[in-house]
């Protein structure tokens, strides 16, 4: 075997061995299955030219949000959090719409539907055309467009 295809196959079976799924952490034994929709969310969070609908499942909180055609983080929640930029690390999937992301460091990214996006704090983010932007949240939403006093 040549040395580059045996040390891809270490790393590869290294990889795999040391694995956890993320979604083990969900479970604890005993623990039962839970059906949840949101046509039915726990919580609702309004804030201008948006909202976010939030699902308490298992240990995790799933929020799906809606951004209106204008809405731009730094206008309509920046004012509720207080904070220079998001603070909010995201793992989202993109259902409609387009959100342009902007991180701190610089870096642009344009979200379409049917992309993941995985988006650390420190950003700002806008919609991009006339469509409602629909994403859902599988990490960053527990806090999120809650009022700071």
């Amino acid at each position: 075997m040549k040395p580059i295809t045996f040390f891809l196959v270490i790393c590869a079976t290294t990889l795999l061995v040391s694995h956890r799924p993320v979604v083990s952490q969900l479970f604890i034994n005993g623990e039962k299955a839970e059906l949840k929709s949101f046509g039915k969310p726990d919580e609702v969070r309004e804030f201008p030219k948006g909202r976010v609908e939030l699902i308490h499942i298992g240990k995790a909180t799933i929020g799906r949000a809606t951004f209106q055609p204008g809405w731009k983080w730094s206008e309509s929640v920046q004012p509720l959090s207080k904070t220079k930029s998001c603070e909010a690390p995201h793992f989202q999937y993109h259902v409609s719409g387009e959100l342009m992301v902007k991180m701190d460091d610089g870096t642009v990214l344009q979200c379409k539907p049917g992309d993941v996006s995985l988006l650390p704090l420190g950003h700002d983010a806008w919609v991009v055309g006339n469509e409602p932007a629909v994403v859902v949240d599988f990490q960053g939403m527990l806090d999120y467009a809650k009022s700071v006093k």
